[in-house]
């Protein structure tokens, strides 16, 4: 799929494609205690919400391939909570599912990456559904580790 992959960076005419891809989003988080519904709402909440951020060092990259838009991902500014540096983080990444396994999101990961290093950043940081496995091994593969779990329990 990298052939003829362009990576370029988002603009106002990406955003019904971005929030387009907010149910997938909301569907692997896998969340049993949490309605559909809710998921949606959180999900559009976050990306509005991160996309907009004012004054944080930020990017919003598109994957597309003959002008049809494949997958995008934000990377911005983060205060890591165990040193307290300032890294890179990737707070969302999303592939049409047509084109997941053929290279997208690895493509777009190395251009956030390549950013974060560009920003003179040390860590790149991320988080991931606990019950996305699926990204949970994409990440790990990409040389990624869990530092920390946040749990829940449903009472």
């Amino acid at each position: 799929m990298s052939n003829n992959l362009t990576i370029r960076p988002a603009n106002d005419a990406d955003r019904e494609f971005i929030f387009g891809l907010s149910p997938r989003l909301a569907e692997v988080a896998g969340l049993p205690w949490h309605t559909d519904a809710v998921m949606k709402k959180m999900q559009d909440d976050y990306i509005a919400e991160v996309i907009d951020n004012p004054g944080a060092a930020k990017i919003t990259l598109i994957a597309e391939k003959d002008n049809i838009l494949l997958g995008f991902i934000h990377a911005c500014s983060h205060k890591d909570s165990i040193s307290g540096e300032i890294c890179g983080t990737v707070p969302l990444l999303a592939v049409s599912p047509n084109t997941q396994g053929l290279g997208v999101g690895k493509a777009l990961m190395k251009a956030a990456e390549n950013w974060a290093q560009e920003q003179g950043y040390r860590l790149l940081h991320l988080e991931v559904f606990a019950n996305n496995n699926k990204a949970q091994g994409f990440y790990q593969n990409l040389g990624f580790a869990a530092e920390t779990l946040h749990m829940i329990k449903e009472i």
